[in-house]
């Protein structure tokens, strides 16, 4: 597999080996003793699957007492996917990159606890695979509204679907430092 770091050196996009033949394809998409030797951690807990149609946003989230790392895959469709730095003290804080995922292609980005994720649909539906190092609690939810225009990301979904719980989420700038994960005190 072929790891390269992205703006932040933590953020990973991973293009696996892929056995294309006649038949289809054929691909690895997790292996515990390959992945740490790039500075995955081995332990994922949980899986997760979400379906979505076009125009979908998801996010931005992110959990701050049981942090997540996420490696996320599009099994089906293609995502424009979000990772915004929320760690205090790091000196890429509030800075935000987006990578264009497709299925087709079987890349994956490993998003390190600390940063906020999430995701535009831009086919017609996505199917997205997140392994996570932590599990989900629900009392730790956190977000950062989509459309923050502190952040200015530029979403290539101008009417997007949201829940109503990410369209609740408070602008990065409305957060107390409480609640936001510390730079160098990632689980």
């Amino acid at each position: 597999m072929q790891v390269s770091s992205l703006a932040f050196s933590e953020i990973l996009l991973i293009t696996p080996r892929v056995f294309r033949d006649v038949r289809g394809h054929f691909l690895e998409i997790f292996q515990a003793r390959r992945y740490p030797e790039h500075g995955i951690p081995g332990t994922f807990v949980q899986d997760n699957i979400s379906f979505s149609l076009r125009g979908v946003i998801r996010g931005l989230h992110y959990q701050l007492r049981h942090p997540q790392g996420k490696l996320v895959m599009p099994l089906t469709g293609e995502i424009w996917d979000v990772v915004v730095d929320l760690r205090r003290g790091s000196p890429d804080f509030g800075k935000w990159l987006a990578v264009t995922l497709k299925a087709d292609t079987c890349q994956q980005l490993y998003v390190p606890p600390g940063f906020a994720h999430g995701f535009a649909v831009l086919s017609d539906t996505a199917t997205v695979l997140y392994k996570c190092t932590d599990y989900w609690h629900p009392e730790d939810e956190y977000g950062v509204i989509w459309n923050d225009p502190d952040l200015a990301i530029p979403w290539p979904v101008t009417a997007p679907v949201l829940s109503e719980k990410d369209r609740q989420y408070p602008r990065l700038g409305d957060l107390s430092p409480g609640q936001l994960p510390v730079f160098g005190n990632e689980a």
